[in-house]
């Protein structure tokens, strides 16, 4: 009983949280067409001067550190590629949208998206450290930034069950995604998908929301940056970079390793710039 209370609060929240703009649904659709242009995808972004601001104000931060100002969309688009300016326009509309509150009992917030953003970060420069082509590096960065909002209805609606649910997986050294399923009966990635559902995500951000602690049950087209998402995510936790409410993460297994070709000595050089690539990222939550 007490867990059908649960998942009707979650349900509740989740139903009243503000959609994203109509321009992020037309982004992504036209962005599935493999024949998109340039042109095409600045007429549906200049739709919303809004959105069209945020994506101009990230080009010229620290985070591209380009050599000259850009102020002309088209030629952000040229520069940077179709893909990553889509990537760009949905992690600023998914964080603009996302409630905020700091003064909850649960999850500290301020900690909860310098984790995001650490993975976010790690998960790109493992990326380019492995020679992935540089057209999805932000999906990298994407995915790994949004793959805990699952955390946040829960925070919000179960602030204080919340709270003894990180308690207990700190006290009982298990992952809290675990500790979530045993004292809640599901947990932030079955959150995620409700998140995901109601703003009708798709990719690699979506999978990467539902499935970052269930790399074994996942059959879809993106294993390479969910397992980035779930190495960077075990690195964060296990750094104590920000604060994921998981003091003790389950390490990713050994063919998710394998399958990126990289072992936890990777961990040491990502130290050396990981802050760095944190403090000019924080940029995407200044919205």
């Amino acid at each position: 009983m007490m867990q059908e209370n649960y998942d009707k609060k979650i349900d509740e929240y989740i139903n009243k949280m503000p959609s994203l703009p109509m321009s992020i649904a037309k982004v992504l659709e036209i962005c599935n067409n493999v024949n998109v242009s340039p042109a095409d995808l600045n007429y549906v972004i200049s739709l919303d001067p809004v959105l069209v601001g945020r994506v101009l104000k990230l080009l010229n931060s620290a985070y591209y550190g380009l050599s000259q100002k850009v102020t002309n969309l088209v030629r952000a688009i040229i520069m940077l590629g179709i893909n990553t300016v889509k990537n760009l326009t949905l992690s600023t509309a998914v964080l603009a949208t996302l409630p905020v509150n700091k003064s909850l009992k649960g999850l500290n917030m301020e900690g909860f998206w310098r984790h995001s953003l650490c993975v976010g970060v790690t998960a790109k420069i493992l990326a380019k450290k492995r020679g992935i082509d540089s057209k999805f590096f932000e999906e990298y960065f994407t995915a790994g930034l949004l793959h805990d909002i699952g955390k946040i209805p829960l925070n919000a609606v179960l602030s204080a069950d919340y709270l003894i649910t990180i308690t207990s997986a700190d006290r009982e050294q298990l992952p809290l995604f675990e500790a979530e399923k045993k004292s809640l009966g599901f947990d932030h990635c079955d959150a995620g998908r409700r998140i995901v559902d109601s703003w009708k995500l798709d990719g690699p951000v979506a999978d990467a929301i539902i499935y970052h602690h269930d790399l074994a049950g996942y059959s879809g087209d993106y294993h390479d940056i969910l397992s980035s998402v779930a190495v960077a995510n075990y690195f964060a936790s296990i750094d104590e970079i920000g604060f994921s409410g998981s003091r003790h993460p389950e390490k990713p297994a050994e063919d998710v390793w394998n399958d990126l070709g990289i072992n936890e000595d990777i961990f040491e050089e990502v130290k050396i710039v990981v802050n760095d690539e944190i403090e000019k990222a924080k940029v995407f939550l200044n919205f």
